[in-house]
């Protein structure tokens, strides 16, 4: 066969390209189980951070969100029975931020009102401004404690992040991260109204 044709360059490119594919394809399919392990064990741990169960191991935390907590799949909220006894909910909220998703697990007490924590991630928010939701957890402190409702009717939303501002509904915004903090905001306004209103207020 002529090495130097241009057939012979076609048929190897494509044996190669098709070599390469099987193989690639082959590692992707064989570090599946592991990598579908990987993300829900950071999933656990995320909704653990929301419980302010944070700085545990991979067992330890698999350990804990097994122990603790189920998954009400009618109403899309993680019931969580700490060792105290006490009952928290764990709302899975996500949003649009400044360069890509952002998303929140959010837990309240039992009184469905009072916000007991809160973990927040990011795609692609920018390092050492919006970034913060996720690398910061004393901004992430600051939702404990916090209302949902303006009052104890529960007539009006009014938990938000803004800038200067702090009460007993709203966390002062990430500084140098406006777009992000109302990305934030708009996402919980959004969120707890569309998918959890009804829930919050039975």
């Amino acid at each position: 066969m002529n090495t130097n044709s241009n057939t012979y360059i076609i048929v190897y490119s494509t044996v190669l390209v098709l070599i390469v594919a099987f193989l690639l394809a082959f590692v992707s399919q064989s570090l599946k189980p592991q990598q579908d392990k990987n993300v829900a064990l950071d999933q656990e741990k995320q909704i653990l951070n929301s419980l302010n169960l944070r700085g545990l191991s991979d067992d330890e935390a698999h350990a804990t969100y097994e122990k603790i907590v189920t998954f009400d799949e009618a109403q899309n909220v993680y019931v969580c029975t700490l060792e105290n006894g006490d009952v928290k909910y764990v709302l899975p909220l996500k949003g649009q931020g400044m360069w890509g998703g952002i998303s929140a697990f959010l837990s309240v007490d039992s009184d469905k009102n009072t916000i007991y924590g809160a973990y927040f991630n990011h795609e692609s928010e920018t390092a050492g401004l919006g970034a913060e939701i996720k690398d910061n957890p004393d901004w992430q402190a600051k939702f404990h404690g916090k209302k949902i409702f303006a009052d104890e009717s529960k007539e009006t939303l009014a938990l938000s992040v803004e800038k200067n501002v702090n009460n007993e509904t709203t966390v002062d915004a990430v500084t140098g991260a406006t777009v992000t903090s109302t990305a934030v905001s708009k996402m919980l306004q959004e969120q707890l109204t569309k998918k959890y209103l009804d829930f919050l207020k039975n």
